[in-house]
């Protein structure tokens, strides 16, 4: 775990051997520094490859990828949160492990909630792509929002009490609906994230 870093992406994986390559070659293709964030990658006891696929991207001596393994599937929300509690970002981002992000998701990002002080969180627009890449349509976050590419102060989701562990679909739904009741979740209208159907 790098102790210095800005920025925590979390990617959670279940039996994503197909897909995981994708999501972490687009991570660590980013323009931002790599000393700036780390990448915490949880494998939720998956029974496919996910494991060995991921650790293909691992560097053996100075790794920016931390594997954290399940022993058991505690499913996603639990999955989240212990990628949270791992991270030592100030900032914390989700990509899921069969999506995938611009070369500039993190840097935007970034570079928008260090030098504007009154924002809280913010999201990016994404475009729904098909198993082949094929961008199906654009999507605006506040109007469709999904639970992954938005970037939040870890402080805030720690203060909300991170996502709820007994639900079983709708997480981010939950998660957003407690992080709006305090804090606001502003958008970056450039289209920065693949979201898979």
């Amino acid at each position: 775990m790098n102790g210095n870093c800005s920025i925590s992406v979390i990617v959670t994986a279940y039996n994503q051997e197909e897909y995981i390559g994708r999501c972490l070659r687009s991570l660590l293709k980013q323009t931002l520094s790599s000393k700036l964030y780390e990448i915490n990658l949880v494998n939720d006891a998956s029974e496919d490859r996910t494991l060995f696929a991921s650790k293909l991207f691992c560097d053996p001596v100075d790794s920016q990828i931390n594997i954290l393994n399940n022993d058991k599937n505690l499913g996603l929300p639990a999955s989240l949160n212990k990628a949270i509690k791992f991270s030592s970002g100030k900032y914390i981002v989700r990509v899921d492990s069969d999506d995938w992000v611009s070369k500039d998701f993190i840097s935007l990002l970034y570079t928008f909630l260090e030098n504007n002080s009154y924002m809280d969180a913010i999201a990016c627009d994404y475009v729904t792509v098909d198993n082949y890449g094929k961008v199906i349509e654009r999507k605006n976050c506040n109007l469709e929002p999904i639970g992954c590419g938005i970037m939040f102060k870890r402080k805030h989701l720690l203060d909300i009490g991170l996502y709820d562990e007994s639900f079983k679909f709708n997480e981010e739904k939950d998660l957003r609906i407690r992080y709006e009741k305090k804090y606001s979740i502003h958008r970056l209208e450039l289209p920065l994230y693949r979201y898979r159907r």
